[in-house]
């Protein structure tokens, strides 16, 4: 299970989360076929992608012409380590990553961490950033 949260530009906090429990790939854009959709002037319409590279092993890969960050640093391709931020363009949405193992997925979060998480209605999968 993949979960992506969206924090707030100026504050380290959730806006907005998603999870995907058998997804291999997930894409992430302005364009409204992507699984997560942000409306945002530097987002690309198909900017990154999060694939399964291994049983339990994610990588990013950027699309967007605006680029993709990882600790301030452009990044084409790049294996996802749990709990990393990635920025879309340089001063673009950031968004955390959380990767939750197959034995470990029966524990729950913290009640803190729960009610930081915005959790989307099913189905909606668009966010306008300004």
């Amino acid at each position: 299970m993949i979960t992506l949260t969206l924090l707030h530009p100026l504050q380290s906090v959730a806006v907005q989360s998603w999870t995907f429990n058998d997804q291999p790939s997930i894409k992430i854009g302005r364009a409204t076929n992507n699984e997560v959709v942000l409306y945002s002037a530097v987002v690309s319409r198909n900017h990154v992608e999060i694939r399964k590279s291994g049983e339990e092993e994610w990588e990013i890969v950027n699309l967007g012409s605006n680029g993709t960050y990882v600790d301030g640093k452009r990044i084409d391709q790049i294996k996802v380590v749990d709990g990393m931020i990635v920025s879309l363009a340089s001063s673009g949405p950031k968004i955390l990553i959380k990767i939750e193992s197959p034995s470990n997925q029966g524990q729950s979060n913290s009640s803190e961490e729960q009610s930081r998480t915005r959790r989307q209605p099913k189905g909606a999968k668009d966010t306008l950033i300004s």
